[in-house]
């Protein structure tokens, strides 16, 4: 196996450690191969959500999907059922591991949040430096911005 850039866990039949070749050999049918087909600010290639929970085989009781980014210590929690079918995992771009300047090793991306409608799905819930998803019944740890000015710090912050 190749270093491991996401651990899935939790809540889980398989708990799965996947390198950049797991997350590459996956089969066509999973990956989503240029994401500016998607979203045209975005660059790389992807997997599906969706096909990552089919090999973990989350319990029935998993409600929440939680997002753990040890590069800057940040968490989100947020309702699987919202995420499932439409959340990618970016992981490569030009053939490469995705480079930490990009939000690798793993970058959590929902096309178009606003549309789950949910007040737990927001910008923040695409989420950069991913290399750990925990899946539980209750909501997981969760740092994100709880209002305006906190979220503006935020992004203060990551542009210096």
């Amino acid at each position: 196996m190749s270093q491991p850039l996401l651990t899935i866990a939790g809540e889980v039949a398989n708990p799965l450690s996947l390198g950049f070749a797991e997350l590459a050999n996956l089969p066509a049918a999973l990956q989503v191969i240029d994401v500016s087909r998607i979203d045209p600010k975005r660059k790389g290639d992807a997997v599906r959500l969706s096909s990552l929970l089919e090999l973990v085989k989350p319990s029935a009781a998993v409600r929440y999907l939680t997002l753990h980014a040890s590069t800057d210590d940040f968490h989100a929690s947020i309702p699987l059922a919202d995420v499932r079918d439409k959340a990618i995992l970016i992981y490569r771009l030009d053939g490469q591991s995705l480079p930490t300047s990009a939000g690798g090793p793993v970058r959590f991306f929902i096309p178009d949040f606003a549309a789950c409608h949910t007040s737990e799905i927001d910008e923040c819930a695409n989420v950069k430096f991913v290399d750990r998803i925990e899946l539980t019944s209750e909501r997981g740890q969760d740092n994100r911005p709880h209002d305006e000015k906190e979220h503006a710090e935020l992004h203060e912050r990551e542009a210096s």
